[in-house]
């Protein structure tokens, strides 16, 4: 090994969120509540990636990712993948693909929706856009960008 590398401890069970947006760990831990659990928990951050750019990193011991909390991920990391471990090995491995639609995770930015004064579980179409990903609110059928949901439920 290389002296100018240090060496990750691998996990036995659990998932690795690859791939990840430079800057976007930390708001992944955020929105998965990851940080909740008394499970280990590696993050690297601003990592060199292959094709020298940068980018993120998230290791959870003994949890693993359904399709659907995987491909929510990808409202903030369209291009991460999900490696799911076990006894040390990779069992499985996939790209997080954006959902259709999104229920009941996200706080709508608009004051005036119904979902901010009433009990009511939130649903949002996705649609991607070149100029980024954009969520539609069933509700008041406002659309927002990704960006502006810094309220996460």
């Amino acid at each position: 090994m290389s002296k100018n590398k240090l060496k990750v401890e691998a996990i036995e069970q659990g998932t690795v969120i690859d791939h990840i947006p430079a800057g976007m760990g930390v708001r992944i831990l955020k929105f998965f509540q990851l940080t909740d659990k008394n499970e280990r928990i590696t993050v690297g951050l601003n990592l060199r990636s292959g094709d020298s750019s940068k980018k993120d990193l998230i290791k959870v011991e003994n949890t693993v990712f359904t399709v659907e909390q995987a491909n929510q991920l990808a409202l903030f990391a369209s291009e991460a993948t999900i490696n799911e471990i076990s006894d040390f090995k990779v069992v499985n491995k996939y790209k997080v693909q954006l959902p259709d639609a999104i229920g009941g995770v996200l706080r709508c930015p608009n004051s005036n929706c119904i979902t901010r004064h009433e009990t009511v579980a939130t649903r949002f179409y996705v649609t991607e856009k070149h100029t980024g990903t954009t969520l539609k609110c069933h509700f008041c059928e406002k659309s927002f960008q990704t960006r502006l949901f810094s309220e996460l439920n």
